[in-house]
């Protein structure tokens, strides 16, 4: 038996509500026994029907983007490279141990 539209619809939308069945039967004024039956009826269509063939969709791999530039710091004759994302509090420290 294929179920109404109008009992289709009903579940649908408790499914999506949050309600308990009794609350949602109250709220729409529904009998909770044809709810139940109706219910059962959709669970046991459910597990009849095949699933859906999964959709597989293309997808395009890129490599990460690399931030551009960097800082150079230049100190007693010394070079130290860092990349932009260095962390600014360790960066300030590294300056206050330098001197």
């Amino acid at each position: 038996m294929t179920l109404s539209v109008h009992w289709l619809s009903h579940i649908t939308a408790w499914q999506s509500s949050g309600l308990s069945q009794a609350a949602y039967c109250r709220q729409h004024q529904l009998t909770y026994a044809t709810f139940s039956a109706r219910l059962c009826e959709f669970r046991a269509q459910a597990k009849l029907t095949p699933p859906a063939p999964p959709v597989l969709l293309p997808i395009q791999v890129q490599p990460p983007v690399l931030p551009i530039g960097g800082i150079i710091l230049h100190h007693k004759g010394h070079r130290l490279e860092l990349p932009a994302s260095v962390c600014a509090s360790w960066l300030a420290e590294l300056l206050r141990c330098l001197g």
